[in-house]
């Protein structure tokens, strides 16, 4: 009986390519409600378009534009380079944020040194003490030193016959703001170390110093160019510091101020937004590269490294750390006793005459209630906002092409000043052909710029804590023809919520404490908090300008101490899941 060979192995059978022809694989639709999630997305996109990128091409254009509206090209350009003084405010603000970096950098590497490599006592406590000048305002710091050694400090002799008025305070207050923004890059740097690199120099007898330059100081380079970088942008692009202690050493940020507002000079003020904009630029596309190279420092196989007490060593991290939250508590310190005294430096007896009538019986608490009412639209639609556009950025299909723009307009407004961002929704809402300009003057254009201003690091946060879900709850959603937004509330948010309160708490924080982006755009009903610091101090009540920082920064504590309180109540609620 014949019978038929079975095929060779890899052979394809008889028909077997028609059949394959007939046979389609099946085509992913998209749901309604993926429809929708895109339509979000670009609207997104969009109000991030209209709300950051617009204003930045507004000051381009009205740099080569004269006081009519006329093109002149770059002849604002040339005007300003040949004015002597103004060109002088370039050198000034470069030699000035130089110097700040290169003090701070090395201070701040130091204590994240001693919290991450010593067995100090306390390190809760001096971590917490050094991230206090957060919660203040940047002019509480010149108000702070004003009184420690202006003409009339209780520390005036141990200057002799310098002034703290100029480059020497601007320098001495910006390093005080300045600090815990490195500590907090540094901290990280320095906690991320494996412990058998240690373990094998010492083995080899390596001595403590080479450890430290061979092994330290390489693991934690890239934070150290983050560091200086992020303390270079802040010293460069700072308001409220030159314009309270710095007389008359000018610098760029107050020089726009002095154009625009003085002197409604808007070309030459574009020309110094761009100016300043260029430094900032170079420190950001630095910032970038680094973080492209840098590698991994913990591997799976990496030990933790936990540090070995030394009775010296720690004992000279322990003062050198005590010392730093010393001037700390100090400068803060100084600014609430100013406030209760009642008529400095001639009478000290404590008082609330600075609370009630710079204050409240002059009109200037109404600033305050409008710090507080900003704050809380940047906590709470500020947060809804950005982490509901990570989410359609994250988590949501479609849209291919237009979701790179989106990420891009996500991450640049990190590389921006306040000044230049506030100087650009000036020129692009105040004109009254834009639709938008109803805007202009009302409390929602400064929540609007005080949200993007500190769009990127909420940004990143939600990003961060939305690649930590696995994709298939959003795939099994798509299957089983779920909406987007039912994964969204039952999964999403709770399994987010600690990230998206600590959204809220930063937009927060900085809500109540920022000048530089809302100088240019607050009206006479809606006076904030840290700008009436500025005109108190202008005024000459500084003891008013001092209780008005006292009372940001116990705002923005209070708020603190209740978002921990609110988290731990929370965490026993929904995240019963991540105990083990």
């Amino acid at each position: 009986m014949a019978t038929t060979p079975e095929p060779a192995f890899g052979t394809a059978l008889p028909g077997a390519s028609s059949l394959v022809g007939r046979i389609r694989a099946p085509r992913l639709r998209n749901h309604w409600s993926d429809r929708i999630g895109i339509a979000l997305l670009v609207l997104a996109g969009a109000g991030l378009a209209v709300f950051f990128l617009a204003p930045l091409v507004t000051i381009l254009l009205k740099a080569l534009q004269d006081r009519s509206g006329a093109w002149v090209g770059f002849a604002n350009f040339t005007t300003y380079f040949q004015t002597p003084a103004l060109a002088q405010s370039i050198w000034n603000s470069l030699w000035v944020s130089v110097m700040v970096t290169a003090i701070v950098i090395p201070l701040a590497f130091l204590f994240a040194y001693a919290l991450t490599r010593s067995c100090i006592r306390g390190k809760a406590l001096l971590r917490n003490i050094a991230m206090v000048p957060i919660l203040a305002p940047s002019l509480l710091a010149a108000i702070s030193f004003i009184f420690w050694f202006g003409n009339q400090g209780i520390a005036k002799a141990l200057l002799g016959d310098a002034q703290i008025y100029g480059a020497k305070g601007i320098v001495l207050s910006l390093c005080f703001a300045t600090f815990p923004h490195a500590l907090m890059i540094l901290v990280t740097a320095l906690s991320l170390t494996d412990a058998r690199l240690y373990e094998a120099a010492y083995a080899l007898g390596t001595p403590r110093w080479r450890r430290f330059l061979t092994i330290t100081l390489p693991g934690a380079k890239y934070g150290l160019i983050s560091a200086a970088m992020v303390v270079f942008t802040y010293a460069l692009s700072d308001f409220g510091i030159p314009k309270v202690i710095g007389g008359n050493f000018n610098m760029l940020a107050t020089d726009i101020f002095k154009l625009v507002i003085g002197q409604q000079d808007f070309g030459k003020g574009a020309v110094v937004g761009i100016l300043l904009l260029a430094p900032v630029a170079i420190t950001y596309a630095v910032d970038t590269w680094v973080q492209r190279r840098q590698s991994a420092l913990l591997t799976a196989r990496s030990v933790p490294y936990v540090p070995k007490p030394s009775r010296g060593f720690d004992w000279l991290m322990s003062a050198y750390c005590w010392l730093v939250a010393a001037l700390m508590l100090a400068m803060i310190g100084m600014a609430v006793f100013a406030s209760f005294v009642k008529f400095w430096p001639y009478d000290f007896t404590m008082s609330l005459n600075h609370y009630r009538m710079g204050l409240v019986e002059a009109g200037i608490f109404e600033a305050y209630v409008n710090s507080v009412t900003l704050a809380a639209f940047c906590a709470t639609f500020g947060a809804a906002f950005v982490f509901g556009a990570a989410y359609l950025l994250e988590k949501t299909r479609g849209a291919e092409g237009w979701r790179p723009f989106v990420r891009l307009l996500a991450v640049l407004p990190m590389g921006v000043p306040g000044m230049v961002l506030g100087l650009g929704y000036i020129f692009f809402f105040v004109q009254e052909s834009n639709p938008l300009h109803f805007l202009y003057g009302t409390m929602a254009i400064l929540v609007v710029n005080t949200i993007v201003h500190y769009y990127t690091s909420s940004h990143l946060t939600a990003v961060t804590a939305l690649k930590q879900i696995d994709n298939e709850f959003e795939a099994v959603s798509q299957s089983l023809r779920v909406p987007f937004w039912v994964t969204f509330h039952r999964v999403t948010v709770p399994v987010c919520l600690p990230a998206l309160l600590e959204i809220s708490r930063y937009l927060f924080v900085n809500a109540m404490t920022t000048v530089s982006a809302v100088v240019f755009l607050y009206s006479p009903k809606t006076t904030l908090a840290s700008v009436a610091i500025v005109n108190l101090d202008e005024a000459g009540d500084i003891g008013a300008a001092s209780a008005m920082a006292t009372l940001i920064v116990v705002t923005s504590a209070l708020v603190c101490v209740a978002y921990y309180f609110l988290q731990t109540w929370l965490d026993r609620r929904t995240q019963a899941w991540r105990q083990s």
